[in-house]
């Protein structure tokens, strides 16, 4: 089926934006393996962070649409930043240590920095948005 034949709803809808962005969720997590396995230290953390609030900005994006890209965000930036602050309990460090996945999304130790970097993911999925 050609772009010419395709359904102007699927071409300019919301169907559209959850493809476009559960495409950009694998290459973003794509790129943060990638930057895992070439680098270390404070560009392979730091770089992981802003990617993984980019990474919930298109889950957000995929989940709900129609949602502006300022409040997927926000969105993203606060569930960053709730899971950054979890990291002040030990909760986060127990359940790291029975899970691999626990460990992946949740982390175990907080680090005041990783709230900046954060920040700097969500900006990016929103501008990335108002730019396309």
């Amino acid at each position: 089926m050609t772009s010419s034949s395709t359904p102007l709803a699927v071409r300019t809808g919301p169907t559209r934006t959850r493809l476009a962005a559960a495409g950009a969720a694998v290459v973003i997590t794509g790129v943060g393996l990638v930057l895992r396995a070439v680098t270390a230290g404070e560009p392979a953390k730091y770089g992981g962070d802003a990617l993984y609030t980019l990474l919930l900005f298109a889950l957000v994006r995929v989940a709900a649409p129609r949602t502006a890209p300022a409040k997927a965000a926000a969105v993203a930036l606060a569930l960053s930043w709730a899971v950054e602050f979890l990291q002040l309990t030990d909760l986060p460090a127990h359940l790291a240590r029975q899970s691999t996945v626990a460990r992946l999304v949740l982390g175990s130790t907080f680090n005041a920095p990783d709230l900046f970097w954060y920040a700097v993911g969500a900006v990016a999925g929103w501008w990335i948005v108002r730019r396309a």
